[in-house]
């Protein structure tokens, strides 16, 4: 599902406007965003949390130069889904279509 999508569904169950729910997803996205890049963390309670991880220094290597380089420690935003949400989609989805459009 795209953001379009979404747009899509959120406006036919709700009634409301597509360009109203793209802003307020927008609104939602920018939000989140803004707070994680301050720092914090954002919980959504049944959904799940965006969380900052911290990736410790460590070496690595250039394939191309064949060099080891040192790759600093840095912050990347991570999602993890609620218990709820996790039980849900345990329970709901029995397969995935392949990459490939074949089951």
């Amino acid at each position: 599902m795209r953001k379009a999508d979404l747009v899509n569904a959120i406006s036919e169950k709700t009634g409301i406007a597509k360009v109203d729910v793209l802003v307020t997803l927008e609104e939602l996205f920018k939000e989140i965003k803004t707070t994680m890049t301050g720092g914090e963390n954002v919980y959504i309670r049944g959904f799940g949390s965006f969380v900052i991880k911290r990736r410790a220094r460590k070496v690595g290597r250039n394939i191309k130069k064949g060099k080891s380089i040192e790759i600093p420690e840095h912050f990347i935003p991570s999602f993890k889904p609620a218990k709820v949400f996790v039980e849900q989609v345990k329970s709901n989805v029995s397969s995935l279509p392949s990459d490939d459009g074949e089951e």
